[in-house]
């Protein structure tokens, strides 16, 4: 019996490879960068499955030139690249990796906090072009995080392990979240939640947000909401690049409305060279690492592996986002 045909859009963990080769007649995109819109309808045209990252837009388009897709497997935790409701129409499963980048996510959010408020990146930059001449009292001044004030925005699984993490330097937390508030986190880890984003925006020392992008979230930080701030506030963003503003980002930043920022994702991936948040010294900019540690990254190709190869098998992925579709 032949084995179903799948495309992998790019190199990840051999252990997940080795799991896809075993069950499937699997082509591997082998380029650094993701296969272009033209190559990757054209690949699509005869599999059963298809493995995909944020990179790769799977909507009607995709579907419709793919008469024989059963599965597609997100290796990630969002799937804002996946049109689910046009997936579930043309009865495919999709699948995600949530829950295992987690405390990955939340540690290099703190270090981009403790990066971003001491300058580091900044220091680093001084030492290497040869600024650094002597200790000097007023040399990078930066911004204590212990017994500061922290506000997270969207206060969900990486926002409460952000909140275990502030514990250690004795900080005062705050959090902001639509979906649900959490008496018990409130109880446990002395949180303290605050209705109005507006409210939290304005007390806190660092803000960091963790929201998925949706309609609701997409420009949730901007103009207003960074006119809120303290201008000793330092703002962090590892969720998803749309949800700042980038023009008011800047604009803030420039003007020292704010202190300084830390991105691990930008509104276009990569960012534009000409960007104007290149030219300035306060903020650091991430190429979308914060899931980047070797165990991390590893499990996340296996969890999407062990899903693409459920669904092939018409048996419910262990982790599914549109589980209706094999519920009918």
């Amino acid at each position: 019996m032949a084995k179903p045909k799948v495309f992998v859009a790019r190199k990840m963990a051999q252990e997940a490879l080795d799991m896809i080769a075993d069950a499937t007649e699997m082509e591997l995109w082998e380029d650094e960068l993701p296969p272009p819109r033209d190559v990757l309808l054209k690949k699509v045209q005869d599999i059963d499955g298809l493995l995909s990252l944020l990179t790769d837009k799977v909507d009607a388009e995709l579907m419709d030139a793919a008469p024989k897709l059963k599965v597609v497997s997100n290796m990630a935790v969002g799937f804002d690249n996946i049109d689910v409701p046009e997936a579930t129409k043309h009865g495919i499963v999709v699948g995600n990796t949530p829950g295992v980048l987690t405390e990955t996510t939340a540690d290099f959010a703190w270090a981009l906090i403790m990066a971003t408020g001491r300058r580091v990146a900044e220091g680093d930059r001084w030492t290497r072009s040869g600024k650094w001449k002597t200790w000097g009292p007023m040399i990078l001044q930066g911004h204590d995080i212990h017994h500061a004030t922290l506000g997270i925005v969207g206060c969900g699984r990486i926002g409460l392990e952000i909140a275990k993490r502030a514990r250690g330097f004795d900080m005062k937390v705050l959090y902001h979240d639509t979906i649900r508030r959490k008496p018990e986190e409130e109880k446990e880890l002395g949180l303290e939640f605050i209705p109005k984003l507006h409210d939290l925006l304005s007390k806190a020392d660092f803000v960091t947000v963790h929201v998925p992008l949706m309609a609701e979230t997409r420009h949730l930080i901007s103009t207003a909401e960074f006119a809120a701030m303290k201008p000793t506030a330092v703002f962090v963003n590892s969720s998803r690049g749309p949800v700042v503003d980038q023009k008011a980002l800047y604009q803030a930043l420039k003007s020292g409305q704010i202190f300084a920022a830390g991105l691990d994702v930008t509104e276009v991936e990569p960012i534009p060279m000409d960007d104007p948040l290149l030219t300035l010294d306060n903020i650091i900019l991430a190429p979308h690492i914060a899931s980047a540690s070797v165990a991390t990254r590893t499990k996340m190709a296996t969890m999407a592996a062990a899903n693409l190869i459920a669904g092939l098998k018409g048996e419910m992925p262990p982790n599914c986002v549109n589980p209706e579709v094999l519920q009918k």
